[in-house]
């Protein structure tokens, strides 16, 4: 029997043939590395007849190992950007029957029992896994297994092939659980892996989806008012790690336009973020991440500007061109030039630089890297309720929007570009802190932004497209084009200009839900 513990631990999913070379060579720098040991397991997973365990995120199966059967319940069992850190506890059994009587601590026990609620307990699923195990020791003693797996998922008739990398935090630093990734993997790409290997079983049997590769939009944060600063702040940096990990694995296994775009999306809200809760973040640890997310930002804008001109400006104006011209000369023109741009961003973002990047906001995340020891009366900004924060912060965004809004009759093209920013800014505040305010509140300035920020969205677009003047080999039929879609596009600009300014005074003039 083991004491119910907290097990902490890292999945990621790598191609297989990656794996059997990481298996091989995988021991990052800092580290020592125990003999490899490789062994057979098969786990089977139970629940009762409506999921009640899967719907409370507890986790309940018997592994056989060897010729040993040993019961493992786990309870929170959900998993955050490949990162799980349920409460485990291990008991052996004689076979392969679950034996609530063997579980020895009260409280899980009790749990488990209230749960199951009297019903049944039938197997749902089963892992057949080969698994390759090391312990990586680094230099200040932290420990960790790396557990290499491979094999397949069954639920009833239909199975799927895994390929996974766990490592778990045996002792130590929870630090050092990222820097060992960062250094076996290096620019290996990898994802983290969405679900625990049970919650791919129940997904499995239902028919749903587990490859998971769609574009992901940012996931909804519920911020509640009693909440920290500090609370708030790691919710919102997982769901921007979430989106940027996510679309970065859409890049490079398909040519959906919306993969660029939402990772942009990601790596702007995690700006923003850092923005947003400056006063009570550590400067120093800040800046390397912020300074890298810029710079991917810039690669994946690219493709994502391309895409955007592409798709909204010159798509559009199919059923609008004369008859004597043609834009298929320059869509032709423009899906060439998107193809070298999608080509040159997946071969960047397979590049040590990015896996660096997403490991150490990784354990920015997790490890609390915005501590600063010196920073005396951090602890008590980061205890603070959220709302001591969000308040001031979105006000901060309002009224840099306003110094521009107030001479909006008067703007240049580069201030546009700047307000435009600016109310982003104040969208993705509003987004983050949205859930602490009455919703009949939020809603109405809201839908005015959106509105506003929609405008400036072509409006930049527009300006973006007249640097399709300068395109490259930019001759003949496709200069042509070029011409009618810029001139077509500044003429709808400047009435779309006009409602900029009815929308500026409608959003200025709705009430602002934080004050």
């Amino acid at each position: 029997m083991s004491k119910p513990h907290r097990e902490i631990e890292l999945k990621l999913e790598v191609l297989p043939e990656v794996q059997d070379l990481l298996k091989r060579t995988a021991i990052p720098e800092g580290f020592q590395s125990s003999r490899a040991v490789t062994k057979a397991l098969h786990s089977i997973y139970f629940d009762t007849p409506d999921q009640a365990l899967r719907r409370a995120k507890i986790s309940l199966r018997v592994r056989k190992d060897g010729q040993s059967w040993v019961q493992t319940v786990k309870l929170g069992t959900g998993v955050i950007g490949g990162l799980s850190s349920a409460v485990e506890a291990e008991h052996p059994v004689p076979g392969r029957a679950i034996d609530l009587g063997v579980i020895e601590d009260p409280q899980i026990l009790n749990h488990l029992v209230e749960t199951l609620a009297g019903q049944m307990l039938s197997e749902a699923c089963e892992t057949l896994m080969k698994r390759t195990t090391r312990i990586l020791t680094a230099n200040d003693g932290s420990k960790i297994e790396v557990a290499f797996d491979t094999g397949e998922i069954k639920a009833g008739d239909k199975s799927r092939a895994l390929s996974e990398v766990e490592l778990e935090l045996k002792e130590g630093s929870g630090r050092s659980l990222y820097a060992a990734a960062e250094g076996m993997l290096g620019a290996t790409p990898f994802r983290f892996s969405p679900y625990s290997k049970a919650e791919r079983g129940f997904r499995l049997a239902g028919g749903e989806d587990t490859a998971n590769l769609q574009p992901a939009l940012a996931s909804d944060i519920s911020l509640i008012a009693s909440e920290s600063v500090e609370h708030a702040f790691r919710s919102v940096l997982r769901s921007c790690l979430e989106q940027i990990a996510q679309n970065r694995a859409t890049i490079l296994s398909s040519d959906d336009p919306e993969g660029p775009h939402q990772m942009r999306i990601g790596l702007r809200r995690l700006r923003s973020a850092f923005r947003l809760f400056k006063p009570a973040l550590n400067a120093n640890t800040l800046a390397p991440l912020d300074d890298a997310a810029r710079a991917i930002a810039l690669r994946v804008g690219a493709l994502r500007d391309l895409d955007a001109l592409s798709e909204d400006i010159i798509s559009p104006l199919a059923d609008q061109v004369p008859n004597e011209l043609s834009i298929e000369p320059l869509k032709a023109h423009l899906a060439s030039l998107r193809a070298e741009e999608r080509k040159n961003l997946a071969e960047y973002l397979i590049t040590e630089e990015v896996n660096r990047f997403i490991f150490d906001l990784a354990a920015y995340t997790e490890a609390r890297g915005w501590l600063e020891p010196e920073m005396f009366d951090q602890t008590e900004r980061l205890a603070a309720p959220i709302l001591s924060l969000a308040g001031p912060a979105l006000d901060k965004q309002w009224k840099k929007a306003s110094r521009y809004g107030r001479h909006i009759e008067e703007l240049t093209i580069p201030e546009r570009h700047e307000m435009r920013k600016a109310l982003k800014k104040l969208r993705y505040g509003v987004e983050f802190f949205g859930a602490l305010y009455p919703r009949k509140d939020v809603k109405p300035f809201l839908k005015q932004l959106k509105r506003l920020q929609d405008v400036f969205g072509y409006l930049n677009d527009v300006a973006m497209a007249e640097k399709l003047l300068t395109m490259p080999k930019a001759r003949g039929a496709v200069a042509q084009a070029i011409g009618y879609a810029v001139g077509w596009h500044e003429a709808q600009s400047q009435h779309m200009w006009n409602h900029a300014r009815d929308y500026w005074g409608n959003t200025k003039a709705t009430r602002k839900f934080w004050r």
